[in-house]
């Protein structure tokens, strides 16, 4: 299970379907740095920041998810905006552990392979963020032409292992993880699925375990006190 840290104008917010202009702030554990100790402190193994201005091209907030590396002992994989190899190596330097890929591994796949080559293969996430079956890049704007399936099967033969599948007519709305598509990524073979979107109680982790993802990514329920992240470990962890 790992917590969520979505940034945008240095705060915490939560979106829906990924509209900014439903931007939520969250500060009830303090700024974002607070908020990842928190988390930590609850038994995260991990942490998931995405950058909401990189993604949509209005700024940044490099200098707070470095403050969170230097800060926070935990693996970090960070996503929003990461369209330069130069952007990756930036990141990586920082102290981040994995990075996101979307526009850029469906724009430049060579990127890919010299991305693994540069800083190995363990460091990178590519994610298929998908609206009515096709994936979608550049802050959720953009369409491409690629279905899950046809995705997962691009870039594990470029020898990704590791997706990062949100669903975003889910995302942040709390109306349950997307089942469906996630079991049948599920059983593609070799690949690991980090799911996102829609997971609003226990159940839905339980749900989730059952199929097969390798981890769940959690922002708006934890925000909103539907469950614990302690009590989402618990549940993960369960048989």
């Amino acid at each position: 299970m790992i917590p969520a840290i979505d940034l945008m104008n240095g705060k915490i917010v939560r979106l829906s379907r990924g509209n900014p202009k439903t931007a939520k702030v969250y500060d009830q554990f303090g700024n974002p740095e607070e908020t990842a100790r928190k988390w930590k402190k609850e038994g995260a193994k991990k942490l998931h920041i995405i950058d909401l201005d990189a993604a949509f091209g209005t700024g940044d907030n490099l200098s707070i998810i470095a403050k969170i590396a230097k800060s926070i002992d935990l693996p970090i994989q960070v996503g929003g905006g990461i369209r330069t190899i130069e952007a990756v190596e930036k990141l990586l330097t920082m102290g981040i552990s994995q990075v996101i890929l979307g526009a850029l591994a469906f724009s430049d796949p060579e990127a890919i392979t010299q991305i693994q080559k540069e800083f190995g293969a363990e460091h990178l996430i590519v994610a298929l963020d998908n609206k009515d079956g096709k994936i979608m890049v550049e802050g959720w704007k953009t369409p491409t032409t690629f279905g899950i399936r046809e995705a997962l099967k691009k870039f594990a033969k470029l020898k990704v292992k590791t997706f990062l599948i949100t669903s975003i007519t889910k995302d942040g709305t709390l109306s349950g993880p997307d089942l469906d598509t996630l079991s049948e990524a599920c059983q593609y073979p070799n690949v690991d699925i980090i799911a996102a979107g829609g997971i609003s109680n226990l159940n839905d982790l339980t749900a989730l375990k059952r199929i097969g993802v390798e981890g769940a990514v959690i922002g708006k329920a934890l925000y909103e006190g539907r469950f614990t992240l302690k009590e989402a470990l618990k549940t993960a962890e369960g048989d």
